[in-house]
């Protein structure tokens, strides 16, 4: 049985309702696992370009990444687990590591399934948790990878669409 069931958290992926980009943290790193990130990214085989700054570049090492970052650069790091989700890591620091998803490539029980394995695997390979919330609302995760639970978990009671309609 899958972590989340569609039905449940649809009114979650409504870009109309919570902003098109959801913010997905991961606090309290450092380069390490920033480092154990890109190895993730690596093993599992996902396609990904890097830039710098907007200029494309070969994969580099996490420090460099980082120390690019504290330069005033933007490191960038675009990851596709499958052809039509991309997430997108920025690095702006060492200490949390910051990604977007589009909701409008997570529709449906299939698409949100990816983004569940996605979630899990960054959690239990840094052993953290990663959390989801809405575009602009950091401090109020809609869902997110729960390190006791040791899946992906709902945060908050999704809203009904059904509710007040007359």
């Amino acid at each position: 049985m899958p972590d989340l069931l569609w039905d449940d958290v649809k009114s979650l992926f409504d870009p109309d309702i919570n902003g098109t980009l959801p913010d997905v943290v991961v606090e309290g790193t450092t380069v390490e696992d920033w480092q154990a990130l890109l190895d993730l990214v690596q093993s599992q085989g996902w396609q990904y370009a890097y830039a710098l700054s907007g200029e494309p570049m070969e994969l580099t090492s996490a420090a460099d990444m980082v120390a690019a970052a504290s330069a005033d650069a933007t490191p960038e790091l675009r990851v596709w687990p499958i052809p039509e989700v991309l997430m997108i890591f920025r690095v702006y620091q060492a200490e949390s590591i910051d990604f977007d998803v589009d909701l409008r490539e997570l529709q449906g029980q299939e698409r949100l399934d990816v983004l569940v394995v996605v979630l899990r695997l960054i959690g239990q390979s840094l052993g953290e948790s990663v959390l989801m919330t809405p575009e602009g609302s950091p401090g109020h995760p809609d869902l997110g990878f729960d390190v006791e639970a040791g899946r992906v978990v709902l945060m908050v009671d999704p809203i009904d669409p059904g509710v007040g309609d007359c």
